[in-house]
């Protein structure tokens, strides 16, 4: 998994001793240092990844002016988005192709707290989610782990269409048999005019200081373009440029996003 240098400020802690054990291995899988005391006095300029009775969260010192950052699938934003959404007439749905009759299956490529794809396999799709930022993924991978805990046995079907890898993506797709198709590949990369935007919450700009952008994102685009057998779908802000300048089949536009779709091959019907 990777790390980048913003991520030297970051200490892993634990809210109660139950949490220790777990604590101590996430330490030593990340590489990171394991403190004792999660306060400003230890970490002044930092954040740290905390184990507690809510899962793992992304919390910052005092100097910082916005809460922990969490992966919740249970509740929050992904649980209104689920059941409010608006299902298979929502933005997402339409540049994926999902329908009553199809459910394509979907390979996420820039999972980072996978609510895009929590949505898609809510609507009855098969997803894969690639992530490679090591922190990025651990927080991902405890909400996956808590929501398939939880009683709410719709909830567990959802989790259960969710598959998370660690790794890069170009090598995941260069890696791939040549006639190793999906059905639709899905790209939402992290970009630096996004950091800036007022719609943008103080926790999750903070996230993509410690994340960084997606510098090579316009690399993956021909890999994606002979893996993907009826679409590649490209998420970005409202006002962003093509990636990569290469125009794609059309858009779907919202008021603050966009969906680029590289229409392959004719959906089934």
């Amino acid at each position: 998994m990777c790390l980048n240098s913003a991520m030297t400020s970051i200490k892993v802690s634990f809210s109660q001793t139950s949490f220790q054990a777990r604590a101590e291995q996430l330490a030593a899988t990340l590489g990171l240092e394991l403190s004792l005391i999660s306060s400003a006095v230890d970490n002044p300029n930092g954040y740290y990844l905390n184990l507690g009775p809510q899962g793992l969260s992304l919390v910052p010192c005092a100097s910082k002016n916005h809460g922990p950052i969490t992966c919740q699938f249970d509740g929050g934003a992904n649980s209104h988005r689920r059941k409010f959404g608006g299902g298979n007439g929502q933005a997402i749905a339409k540049a994926t192709g999902v329908s009553g009759k199809f459910k394509p299956g979907i390979l996420d490529l820039t999972a980072g707290m996978g609510g895009d794809s929590f949505i898609l396999a809510s609507l009855g799709c098969e997803v894969q989610m690639l992530e490679r930022n090591a922190i990025v993924f651990s927080l991902l991978q405890d909400g996956i782990a808590r929501a398939a805990g939880s009683e709410d046995s719709s909830l567990q079907e959802i989790i259960a269409r969710m598959a998370l890898l660690s790794g890069d993506a170009r090598t995941y797709l260069q890696c791939s048999m040549a006639d190793d198709y999906v059905d639709v590949i899905y790209m939402d990369p992290m970009f630096p005019e996004r950091k800036k935007s007022a719609k943008v919450k103080k926790e999750m700009q903070a996230f993509h200081q410690i994340v960084g952008a997606d510098e090579d994102a316009a690399e993956l685009l021909p890999l994606a373009l002979e893996r993907a057998k009826y679409r590649l779908v490209i998420k970005r802000s409202a006002n962003a440029g093509y990636l990569a300048d290469m125009q794609p089949s059309y858009s779907l536009e919202g008021k603050s996003t966009r969906f680029d779709i590289f229409a392959l091959r004719k959906l089934p019907a």
